[in-house]
């Protein structure tokens, strides 16, 4: 990457809410608040009004169209890395990803899109090895929380009993808050691909699908455990009901393991649930949550009762919670372990803010900050998942600065 690029850091999308958000981050940051950083977006009006909000007046403005490659190219060309939170990616995300990697610039996105993660793999990775791009997704709650909450179990694993954990499950404790209107967005887009083109869906019912095609074909993929249904979980000792973005997260999970060198098994079998409690309560209260999911995903599958929710109901993006209710929010997140020899360990991972908006966006710049000092000859150019490009580093970070933390409960 050239030395003579004038720009550390873009956030491209910064009028968007979670953007704003990340903005006001970045300029109270103790190190990212010293780069040399813009804000980009389409409405100079809006990028000027988040300017004085946050107090911005030494960051340019640049007006950008997520969909002019021109002033694409020339954005990537000035910056060492760019932040984007322009989504649904699927629609707006493409032509910058191209850009970056053309430029041989770093992004950082917070996309939970897996189909449209795999088709920017498929394009671009070459590219990206021979320009030096490195490409991180899903650096908000998708999918931070599970994928370095996995490294981070299996590390300890290995340091209390000698082997890693071929059996993993994630299950919610709590969450306090809601998904942001682009992660919404973005759920409702990937309906509409799915309606549009029958073939993705192999995509979305593949824990593999994010898998590397050298991984695919030398290594075998053993089936993966799937919460789709009230199941007393032999792991917890509760009841679990489905969680709604586990099909995103053990995709990435499973990645990581693959660009990690598959350091926990070619066994190795990972799931994500809402854990229910134990008893007949914990029953009634997993046969009401995955009721109760099951009709919002049907309701949403169809097109007239979709656009409906959509015009009346659902948040959209740019809308959000206050700061106060951000504050309020958090999440905690239980992970549990067991070793082929039947050693058991759970580890925790929690957060101190609305995990859609207040973390999300702590997290997404803690990831860019963190990737822009990670060396090139550890991590070089490609598309990698946040536990595979910089685990130790970011969960650092993110426990210094996000509220995040990463404890071991037991062995």
């Amino acid at each position: 990457m050239s030395d003579e690029r004038d720009l550390d850091l873009v956030v491209f999308g910064a009028t968007s809410f979670v953007g704003d958000i990340v903005c006001g981050v970045l300029r109270a940051h103790p190190e990212l608040g010293r780069l040399r950083w813009a804000i980009a977006g389409r409405d100079a009006a809006k990028l000027e009004a988040v300017a004085e909000r946050h107090g911005l007046d030494r960051a340019e403005r640049l007006i950008v169209d997520a969909h002019d490659t021109e002033a694409l190219a020339t954005m990537c060309g000035r910056s060492r890395s760019v932040i984007t939170t322009v989504g649904p990616y699927t629609r707006y995300g493409s032509p910058l990803v191209a850009a970056a990697v053309a430029a041989g610039t770093d992004v950082c996105d917070l996309t939970g899109e897996p189909p449209w993660m795999r088709d920017m793999i498929e394009r671009h990775h070459e590219q990206a090895t021979r320009t030096g791009a490195r490409i991180v997704h899903t650096c908000g709650f998708d999918s931070i929380p599970s994928d370095l909450g996995v490294w981070h179990l299996q590390q300890a694993a290995i340091e209390a009993f000698g082997e890693p954990c071929v059996r993993v499950g994630l299950r919610v404790e709590e969450i306090r808050g809601s998904a942001s209107g682009g992660t919404i967005a973005s759920m409702l887009t990937m309906l509409e691909e799915l309606a549009a083109d029958p073939s993705l869906r192999h995509v979305m019912s593949d824990p593999y699908a994010l898998w590397p095609a050298a991984a695919r074909i030398d290594h075998p993929m053993v089936d993966q455990p799937d919460v789709l249904l009230p199941t007393r979980d032999d792991l917890s000792g509760q009841w679990v009901a489905p969680f709604v973005m586990a099909g995103v997260n053990t995709k990435v999970v499973h990645r990581s393991h693959a660009l990690l060198g598959l350091p926990w098994g070619e066994e190795f079998r990972y799931d994500e649930a809402m854990a229910m409690g134990a008893g007949p309560a914990g029953l009634a209260r997993a046969g009401a949550m995955s009721g109760g999911l099951g009709a919002a995903l049907g309701a949403v599958a169809v097109p007239p009762v979709r656009g409906l929710l959509k015009r009346f109901v659902l948040p959209k993006p740019g809308d959000g919670p206050s700061p106060a209710a951000q504050e309020a929010g958090g999440f905690d997140l239980a992970l549990h372990g067991r070793t082929a020899l039947g050693d058991r360990i759970t580890t925790r991972v929690t957060g101190d803010r609305d995990p859609g908006y207040g973390s999300t966006a702590r997290m997404l710049a803690e990831s860019a900050g963190t990737l822009l000092t990670t060396d090139r000859s550890t991590t070089p150019g490609g598309f990698w998942t946040p536990a595979s490009a910089m685990a130790q580093p970011l969960m650092a970070a993110l426990e210094a600065r996000a509220g995040l933390t990463f404890d071991v409960l037991e062995t």
